[in-house]
C-alpha cells in the first residue's frame, strides 16, 4: 500500500547538458565534456532531447500529466561563456523565458547551479582542484540569485561525490584520471566549501526562497559480517558518502573521519589533503542555514575486503555482468545473486533508499527537509508496433522505492517530495542514448515525444495524491 502525505510533491527532473542540446548556439561557451566527448568520438550531446528549443512542448506535457514541480539546471557557460567576466545576454534571456513558461504552466522550478558542467576555461585551470574556482562559482551563484528572482528553490551542486569520484578515481568523467584518492578527497572538500560559501552568501543577501544541496548516495553494506568486510564498507562509505555528508550537513569533520581519510591516502601512498580553519568556519556556518538536502538514489553497494590493485571497468553499454569495481585498500563491490540487476550492473534494492533517508534524519537532525531529487530506472526501449512503450519494470521500480519513502515518513523522517529521473529521455554522460530513463520517450531524430506507460501511471498517482 502506497500512502504518501497529501502535501507530498511528485515531480520530475532534468539537467541542462543532458537535455538542452544546442551546445554551440547563442553564444554558449564550451564545457569540460565537449573536448572529452569529441576525443572519444562515441556520441554527441547534440541534439539530446533539444530542450533548448522543445521546452514549451515538454512543459505542456508536464501540465497535461499533472507534474507541477520540475528540477532543471542553469548551464553556467550559457550565462558566462568563460566561467567569469563577459555575460551572454541570450543565455540570460533563455532562462527567463524558460522560468516564465514554467510559471505559465503552473510548474515550480527547482534550479541547480552546477550539474557536472564546469565551463571549459575554468576546467583547464584546474576545475574544482583550483581554489579560485570557488570564487568564480560564488560569483555565478550571486548573479543567478539576483537575476532570476522568479526562482524560489535553489540547489548549489549536484552530486559532488559522483563528480569527484568519476573525475579522479574511475576515469569515466573528464579529465579521465584514475585512482587519484588525494585529488578526489581534496575536490570533495573544495566543493563542500563552495556549497557553504554560496549558502552563506544567499543568507547574507537576505534573499527569499530556499537553498540546499543534492547528494548521490549509494547505501553501502558489508557483504558479510566479517570484521574485514565491515571495515571495507566503512571506508567505501567515507570515500563516497560520509566525508561529503558531514561537511555539508554537520559542518565539520570529526577526528575519526579525518583519520580514516588519512589512512586511505597513506595506504595508497598519496599525500594528505589541505583543510584550513577558514574553510571549517564556512562549513560550520552554512550547515545551520541549509533548508533541505536532496538525495539521488539508484542502487546500493555490497562491499567486501580487497587487498589487490585498483581495477574499475565501467559498464557503459548495458552489457550485463561486464562491470568491475575494485578499489585498493578500500574494498570491492560484490553483486548479490538474490537481487535483480539492471543491464548496467546496478542492483535494485529499494531498502537502501529507506536506510539512507533514516541515516540522514538520525545523523543530521538539523536537516529540516529531504527530497528525493533523482530516482528512476534506465532501460533499453523502443515503441512496439502500435507505437506504445510498455515500461512496467520502471513502474514497479518507482513504486517499490516510493513505498520505502512512505514507510520512513511514518517513522518521522521529513521527506517532502520525489522527483523521478527523468521527465523525458535524454543524453546520458557515459552511456550516450541507449540508456533511457524518461517518462516520455524521445525520438532523437524527429524529437517526437511519446508518453510511456509509466507517464500515465505517474499521472494517476499524482491525481490520487500519492495513494495506490
Amino acid at each position: 500500500m502506497l500512502n504518501l502525505p497529501k502535501e507530498f510533491i511528485l515531480g520530475a527532473a532534468t539537467a541542462a547538458y543532458q537535455s538542452e542540446g544546442a551546445t554551440k548556439v547563442d553564444g554558449k561557451g564550451r564545457v569540460l565534456w565537449d573536448y572529452f566527448l569529441e576525443e572519444q568520438g562515441r556520441f554527441s550531446p547534440d541534439p539530446a532531447c533539444d530542450f533548448y528549443h522543445q521546452y514549451p512542448l515538454d512543459l505542456k506535457n508536464c501540465r497535461e500529466f499533472n507534474i507541477t514541480s520540475l528540477r532543471v539546471s542553469i548551464a553556467w557557460s550559457r550565462i558566462f561563456p568563460d566561467g567569469s567576466g563577459r555575460i551572454e545576454p541570450k543565455g540570460v534571456a533563455f532562462y527567463h523565458q524558460l522560468f516564465k513558461e514554467m510559471r505559465t504552466n503552473g510548474i515550480e522550478p527547482y534550479v541547480t547551479l552546477h550539474h557536472f558542467d564546469t565551463p571549459e576555461v575554468l576546467f583547464s585551470q584546474g576545475d574544482w582542484l583550483n581554489k579560485e574556482m570557488i570564487d568564480h562559482f560564488v560569483n555565478f551563484a550571486i548573479f543567478c540569485f539576483k537575476e532570476f528572482s522568479e526562482v524560489r528553490y535553489w540547489i548549489t551542486i549536484n552530486e559532488p561525490t559522483t563528480l569527484a569520484k568519476q573525475q579522479r578515481i574511475t576515469g569515466t568523467f573528464p579529465p579521465g584520471e584514475k585512482f587519484q584518492f588525494h585529488k578526489c578527497f581534496q575536490q570533495q572538500h573544495y566543493m563542500n566549501v563552495a556549497h557553504a560559501r554560496v549558502v552563506n552568501k544567499f543568507r547574507e543577501l537576505r534573499l527569499p526562497g530556499e537553498i540546499g544541496i543534492v547528494h548521490a548516495i549509494q547505501t553501502v553494506y558489508p557483504y558479510t559480517d566479517k570484521e574485514s568486510d565491515r571495515t571495507a564498507a566503512l571506508r567505501q562509505d567515507v570515500l563516497e558518502n560520509k566525508f561529503l555528508l558531514d561537511g555539508t550537513l554537520k559542518g565539520s569533520y570529526s577526528l575519526e573521519l579525518l583519520g580514516m581519510v588519512d589512512t586511505i591516502l597513506a595506504e595508497n601512498q598519496q599525500e594528505r589533503i589541505s583543510i584550513t580553519e577558514r574553510d571549517l568556519a564556512e562549513l560550520e556556518q552554512a550547515a545551520r542555514k541549509v533548508d533541505f538536502v536532496g538525495v539521488n538514489y539508484y542502487y546500493s553497494k555490497f562491499i567486501e575486503a580487497y587487498n589487490g590493485p585498483s581495477e574499475f571497468i565501467h559498464n557503459g553499454t548495458g552489457t550485463k555482468g561486464s562491470a568491475k569495481r575494485k578499489i585498493a585498500n578500500v574494498g570491492q563491490e560484490v553483486f548479490r545473486n538474490d537481487l535483480p540487476m539492471t543491464d548496467w550492473d546496478w542492483p535494485i534494492y529499494p531498502k537502501g533508499l529507506g536506510d539512507t533517508l533514516k541515516r540522514i534524519h538520525n545523523d543530521y537532525p538539523q536537516v529540516k527537509a529531504i527530497y528525493i531529487t533523482e530516482n528512476g530506472l534506465g532501460m533499453k526501449e523502443s515503441p512496439d508496433q502500435s507505437g506504445n512503450i510498455n515500461d512496467s519494470a520502471r513502474i514497479e521500480y518507482i513504486e517499490s522505492h516510493l513505498k520505502e519513502v512512505s514507510n520512513v515518513i511514518k517513522e518521522g523522517v521529513p521527506v517532502k517530495g520525489y522527483f523521478v529521473w527523468s521527465l523525458q529521455d535524454m543524453f546520458s554522460w557515459t552511456n550516450g542514448y541507449n540508456k533511457r530513463y524518461g517518462l516520455f520517450y524521445v525520438d532523437f531524430v524527429t524529437q517526437e515525444r511519446i508518453p510511456k506507460q509509466s507517464a500515465y501511471w505517474y499521472k494517476e498517482l499524482i491525481e490520487r495524491k500519492g495513494k495506490i
